[in-house]
């Protein structure tokens, strides 16, 4: 499989304290990756790093053929043109409608007209499963899952190679986080992109995730297939996923992984 993203020995400090030191683990193209961790592992540090709003202390980072730690800033340019990102609670601009906030990349990156702008915005709406007339509407006029679906459109406003996912279902019921996985899922499949999602949702990891890494003690502690990753011995390994709450949950997900996918 051809590797999109790899990360080599990351150091990260914030003043005495480290958060990363020595965090190595890779992402195949068109899987869905997810990154897990215990609270203050670093892992929207991580992704941070990826889409270069912070820069590690050391290591390295590539993406898409670019090595961040010498990259130019026009090669930053068109590296950023071809990722999507979804934060975790959206981060859509209050006082632009739903329509203005999916065409903000594209009147920055692009000189569509405003005509071929407009219908490229009611195609990511309709891509999300949200009704045409949602785009006249402000922020605070939608929903938390609405929200969230609006705010995957404008990651995908410029047609990714790789999209970002920070806590994708948090704050979504269970029933609208289920929805959210399948539309990830059908998304990757359609589009062909590369899904990195940061999580903790269980249902998620389970369901829809290809592959995998768990940061614990400032590193990488278990990388690779939800059974690989269960096999790791590691102690927030153990607890995250092995008590019997868990086993007797997802037992038939063990068995056999299939409801979303």
């Amino acid at each position: 499989m051809k590797k999109i993203i790899e990360a080599e020995g990351i150091v990260t400090r914030f003043g005495e304290r480290t958060v990363h030191d020595g965090v190595s683990l890779h992402i195949n193209e068109h899987e869905i990756f997810g990154i897990l961790g215990e609270s203050g592992s670093g892992k929207s540090v991580l992704m941070k790093e990826m889409i270069m709003l912070l820069r590690p202390d050391a290591g390295r980072i590539r993406i898409l053929g670019y090595n961040l730690d010498r990259i130019t800033f026009d090669e930053a340019q068109r590296l950023r043109s071809e990722w999507g990102v979804l934060f975790q609670f959206g981060a859509l601009y209050s006082s632009m409608t739903i329509a203005e906030n999916i065409e903000v990349q594209l009147k920055e990156y692009t000189s569509l007209s405003k005509r071929m702008r407009d219908r490229l915005v009611r195609s990511k709406i309709a891509l999300v499963g949200l009704d045409e007339q949602v785009g006249a509407l402000y922020p605070s006029e939608l929903s938390g899952g609405m929200i969230k679906r609006a705010a995957l459109a404008r990651a995908l406003a410029m047609e990714p190679r790789l999209l970002f996912l920070d806590e994708p279902t948090s704050g979504l019921d269970p029933v609208g986080a289920r929805n959210f996985d399948k539309l990830i899922v059908e998304l990757r499949q359609m589009l062909g992109i590369t899904v990195v999602m940061i999580t903790h949702d269980l249902d998620s990891i389970f369901s829809i995730v290809d592959r995998m890494a768990v940061l614990a003690d400032k590193r990488v502690v278990a990388e690779g297939s939800l059974d690989e990753v269960l096999a790791s011995s590691h102690p927030f390994v153990e607890e995250f996923f092995k008590n019997e709450y868990t086993k007797e949950k997802f037992a038939d997900k063990l068995k056999g992984r299939g409801d979303v996918q």
